[in-house]
């Protein structure tokens, strides 16, 4: 590593602005006052601009670059801001059992755009691989920034230069320079600037001819504060894609059905769901709903189970109860650290199909009744007599696919097709027929049983938002972190005063980070009540 040395013989690591020792600008230019050094750092040499010829250098110093910080950031908040275009899969409001429902929901819903949108991943955006990665370049480039900067800061304020260089008090904004007060004393002269600072608040460093005040040092490192708590909110976040720390499932659950939440133990079950709605008598004002109502809640009374096989692949679940009662919007069932929040609803949903078979050559004889669970078509239903209904096929949402062959578009049951197979007489007679839209299609022209379609079973589907987040804490925390270091550096400033004695003049200088008209004040104040023969000069900094 190449040195610089001062003339006042410290050797000082490539890339210090101003001495170590005697704090005199080492830039020839700096020197003849056309510019000053930046005093964020004190001048201080950073890692940054000391090595460079490496691999690790070059990393290094690409990650403690703030405009790289501030491009990442700005790529992560284009690329949360394209996450918010359409819903993210999980708030998909209608039941997506397969990738496949996934697919054809933003296509449908979206049209071309959506359909775009699913293909370059962005309905998963903020669990996908290149945005974690960004996050976690977004907290690399932070603690780079934060240790290439920190460092060099505090030994530079753990141990303040007193007898400053001349030029370095110089280049400060505000500087004054003066003779001595003729019949006056240093050592007084210092006591008496030293107790009207201290009593401002001023923490005193002094010798025998050179005195330095100052007070606020704390704040300098607020935007440090602020790193450790972004970094520990970043943390927060990627916890989140640990598995066991972080859920956000949503769970569509019919009314008597019992699903597996996934990545979880647990079971839950959709005891009975129902909606509650507001009566005339109860609204605040006549109202013209022309026919409708308004909710006023709605609930599912649920259970919640464990499956205490849960670690027992291919085991059959044995689940015990929980934990069971009411889910109402905003009031979730809560268990340990699992949230189950009521979230949305399907009302009035197929559930299954009704029908009496009759004999259509015996007076119309009702044979008995069929009942098709369109969740769970039945194999055989044997009505007696010798009779069974066989289920040959079932589409839950038909469709005619290209290759002229019947298929479906979901599994859910929104237009259902099912195919079915009379057995009388013990095998001896055979008929089929279809069930689709409302219409029963026979086999043969002149089929002896016949289907007289019944109202059909209708349930409502509860959709159950649940969550699990462990790193909540420390999320919170490092907002809460964060927070105080804004507090640090926006209500306090770390304000400096130099008064020095050189040969038979006197000088003082002072210095800010901001807020300089306060620590005007505070000069003008201290050269008042110590009757000095300055006038302070207000610079502009370069």
């Amino acid at each position: 590593m190449d040195q610089r040395k001062c003339e006042c013989g410290h050797t000082n690591p490539i890339g210090t602005l101003l001495c170590e020792s005697c704090g005199k600008p080492l830039d020839i230019e700096i020197e003849e006052q056309t510019a000053f050094p930046d005093m964020r750092y004190e001048g201080m040499a950073r890692r940054s601009q000391t090595y460079t010829k490496k691999v690790i250098d070059r990393v290094w110093n690409w990650f403690s670059s703030v405009k790289i910080a501030i491009g990442i950031i700005i790529v992560i908040l284009i690329g949360s801001a394209v996450g918010t275009i359409f819903p993210q899969q999980q708030y998909i409001p209608v039941p997506v059992p397969t990738e496949a429902d996934v697919a054809r929901f933003y296509t449908e819903t979206y049209g071309k755009l959506g359909t775009i949108y699913y293909e370059l991943g962005f309905h998963n955006l903020y669990s996908s691989w290149w945005f974690v990665t960004l996050l976690v370049m977004l907290g690399t480039s932070l603690v780079i920034c934060s240790l290439d900067r920190v460092i060099p800061l505090y030994k530079a304020l753990k141990k303040p230069r007193l007898n400053q260089h001349k030029s370095f008090l110089k280049g400060q904004k505000l500087f004054a320079e003066g003779p001595m007060p003729e019949g006056a004393k240093q050592d007084e002269l210092l006591a008496n600037a030293a107790q009207v600072l201290r009593k401002k608040g001023y923490r005193i460093f002094s010798t025998d001819r050179a005195l330095m005040a100052e007070k606020g040092r704390f704040s300098r490192w607020g935007p440090y504060i602020n790193h450790i708590g972004l970094i520990l909110f970043l943390i927060g976040v990627l916890m989140r894609s640990i598995p066991g720390f972080f859920m956000d499932e949503y769970v569509w659950v019919r009314e008597g059905q019992t699903v597996a939440i996934p990545d979880t133990p647990y079971y839950v079950k959709n005891v009975s769901y129902h909606t509650e709605y507001w009566s005339e008598s109860e609204m605040p004002e006549k109202l013209d709903l022309k026919g409708g109502v308004i909710p006023k809640s709605f609930q599912t009374d649920a259970i919640l189970y464990l499956n205490k096989n849960a670690d027992l692949p291919g085991a059959k679940p044995d689940l015990v109860e929980v934990k069971s009662g009411p889910i109402v919007v905003n009031h979730p069932m809560e268990h340990e650290s699992l949230y189950l929040y009521q979230s949305g609803v399907q009302e009035m949903q197929l559930g299954a199909l009704n029908f009496n078979l009759i004999d259509q050559k015996n007076g119309n004889k009702e044979l008995g009744l069929i009942k098709v669970d369109l969740y769970d078509p039945p194999k055989e239903q044997d009505l007696g007599n010798g009779i069974k209904v066989r289920t040959l096929d079932y589409f839950p949402d038909f469709i005619m696919g290209a290759d002229g062959k019947p298929a479906t578009q979901t599994n859910l049951p929104k237009n259902p097709m099912v195919a079915l197979e009379i057995v009388a007489d013990n095998g001896k007679t055979s008929e089929k027929m279809v069930y689709l839209q409302g219409s029963v299609i026979t086999q043969k022209s002149d089929p002896q049983y016949g289907l007289v379609i019944r109202k059909p079973d209708l349930i409502d589907i509860t959709g159950l938002n649940v969550r699990m987040d462990k790193a909540v804490p420390l999320i919170y925390f490092g907002s809460f972190i964060f927070m105080i270091g804004v507090a640090m550096g926006f209500f306090w400033q770390h304000r400096r005063i130099w008064v020095q004695f050189q040969e038979d003049d006197v000088m003082l200088a002072g210095h800010t980070n901001k807020n300089w008209f306060g620590l005007r004040r505070e000069v003008d104040g201290l050269i008042e009540q110590t009757k000095l023969p300055l006038t302070v000069e207000e610079k502009s900094k370069a």
